[in-house]
């Protein structure tokens, strides 16, 4: 792995024994809330968004598999894209995912609350994983992939075409509800312009 993949799961990793110990008023604090004050019958207290939630929600997991899978597809696409990019490109990469990831998440929880009175916290690396897995779709397009159900190999470009296109259905039709979908597809977005205008201007090292 390079120095940043490991950096990252180390961190989601002691993150997460933090949220353990803490509890509720860790999640209260951290996770990304949408705009505005509500009360949170699950937390048990009023709740608010703040501007670190943008950046913190990335490293906090709803449950232990949570992590698990996350951390694994990190580690499992992260090596060869840091390889390829270099550990700065890699960075602005994940960035741009993870930020673009809470931004688009946080519309969509804000017109949620705004209508239902309800908030729901979103948490988790899975912005900054989806960005990692188009950016090795981008470099790395004629690879093969092997879901896992069913066990069918295909280009990396196919996957993550097909996985986008699973992610929008679902965001849209509001199936598999707790996932956040568009959450998935702004992380995608904002690797795609982090490569896109990288690409432009010479390369990524």
């Amino acid at each position: 792995m390079g120095p940043l993949t490991r950096s990252l799961i180390i961190i989601n990793v002691v993150v997460f024994g933090l949220e353990v110990v803490f509890g509720d008023a860790f999640v209260a604090s951290f996770a990304l809330w949408p705009v505005g004050r509500f009360f949170s019958p699950d937390i048990g207290s009023a709740v608010s968004f703040h501007v670190w939630q943008l950046v913190t929600s990335a490293f906090l997991h709803a449950d232990p598999m949570h992590l698990l899978l996350n951390m694994f597809a990190l580690w499992m696409f992260g090596r060869d894209v840091e390889y390829a990019l270099g550990t700065r490109y890699y960075s602005l990469t994940y960035a741009a995912a993870v930020l673009s990831s809470a931004l688009v998440q946080l519309l969509v929880v804000s017109v949620g609350a705004a209508s239902s009175g309800v908030p729901y916290p979103t948490l988790g690396a899975s912005g900054g994983v989806f960005g990692v897995l188009l950016a090795y779709a981008m470099l790395f397009p004629r690879r093969t992939v092997m879901l896992v159900f069913p066990p069918i190999p295909m280009p990396a470009w196919l996957f993550v075409l097909l996985y986008a296109m699973l992610e929008l259905a679902n965001g849209v039709f509001g199936t598999q509800a707790g996932v956040a979908h568009f959450a998935h597809l702004g992380g995608m977005l904002g690797a795609y312009l982090v490569l896109h205008f990288g690409a432009e201007r010479g390369g990524y090292r």
